[in-house]
């Protein structure tokens, strides 16, 4: 077989970190594009980055928004694979900055398209979200359902995306996969997100905020298990498809809580809130379709993904 020649945008982003990795390994040409930003502390991508050149996998520093430098990438590195990941990320930071994610997912997405109209023959994979579903209040979440009442600017982005991926594979025949994925979470993971933040604050006795009184419930995805669905999506590069990548178990706030207290040894303090503008109540994938077309079947459980993250957590601080 072929080896496929991926550009992986996003390289040094939690998901995209591990996605280049597992491609890495199993045989297949990665090169990884990357602006760094500082949407979080970059010195945690600069690691990841630094791990992923130990592994002979290079990054281009550069901006999806730079149209003329991505066609580059591509057609000096005969690239033969596209996957998408780079994005500006999270619900709540699009109440207090949205110009960011006009630029990053609209404009950036833009002109990943532009490169596949200019290459058809290179079929895109790119990441979209569970917050397409927005407002939804069907569970499990199928991506039968409507996603047209959304609940936050970071939603109307990604769904956007795909609106905008579903008609250049009608225009111009660019084959177009698009992954919502259900809470990621997992060692090298992003700060910005719940587990994370209530790691932190657990070992340096702060308090943590939980948001609509604890009543919350999320999918969470263990990332071993969204790199195979990836992987999966890149071999089968369907002509248009929309899947689901979720653990298709959603697990209370309270039990993501007690985990990592217990994988902690301590408490937490904490503060209780009213619902935050933008969040969703719950998230329940429905992996129907996910599992026929891309064999994708979860394996690791909350219990188990969190103890790998702990134990990351623990030596990447240096914590006794």
């Amino acid at each position: 077989m072929k080896q496929k020649r991926i550009l992986l945008t996003g390289a040094a982003g939690f998901i995209g970190f591990h996605t280049a990795l597992f491609l890495k390994r199993r045989g297949d040409f990665l090169l990884g594009y990357d602006n760094f930003n500082d949407y979080y502390d970059p010195l945690l991508k600069q690691n990841r980055a630094s791990l992923l050149a130990l592994e002979g996998i290079d990054i281009i520093k550069e901006d999806i928004c730079n149209e003329d430098a991505l066609q580059a990438a591509v057609r000096d590195h005969k690239i033969t694979h596209l996957v998408h990941l780079a994005a500006q990320a999270g619900v709540r930071y699009s109440l207090k900055n949205p110009h960011a994610y006009l630029e990053a997912n609209i404009k950036g997405f833009l002109n990943i398209l532009e490169v596949c109209r200019n290459n058809p023959d290179i079929p895109l994979i790119y990441a979209s979200s569970s917050s397409v579903y927005g407002l939804n209040d069907t569970a499990p979440f199928s991506v039968q359902d409507r996603t047209d009442r959304q609940a936050s600017l970071y939603g109307v982005t990604k769904k956007t995306n795909e609106l905008m991926a579903q008609t250049y594979h009608h225009l111009y025949g660019i084959n177009v996969t698009g992954l919502r994925f259900f809470t990621v979470y997992g060692p090298w993971g992003r700060p910005d997100m719940a587990y994370f933040m209530f790691a932190r604050a657990i070992m340096e006795n702060q308090p943590i905020e939980i948001y609509n009184h604890g009543q919350m419930k999320r999918d969470f995805t263990y990332i071993d298990d969204i790199v195979v669905g990836i992987g999966a999506a890149v071999d089968r590069a369907y002509p248009h498809e929309i899947f689901n990548l979720g653990h298709h178990h959603p697990e209370e706030l309270s039990t993501l809580i007690s985990l990592l207290e217990n994988g902690l040894n301590r408490k937490a303090h904490k503060i209780f809130l009213p619902h935050q503008p933008g969040d969703v109540v719950a998230t329940f994938a429905d992996i129907t379709e996910s599992t026929e077309k891309l064999g994708f079947i979860p394996k690791v459980t909350l219990e188990e993904g969190i103890g790998q993250f702990i134990s990351w957590f623990r030596d990447f601080f240096r914590l006794k």
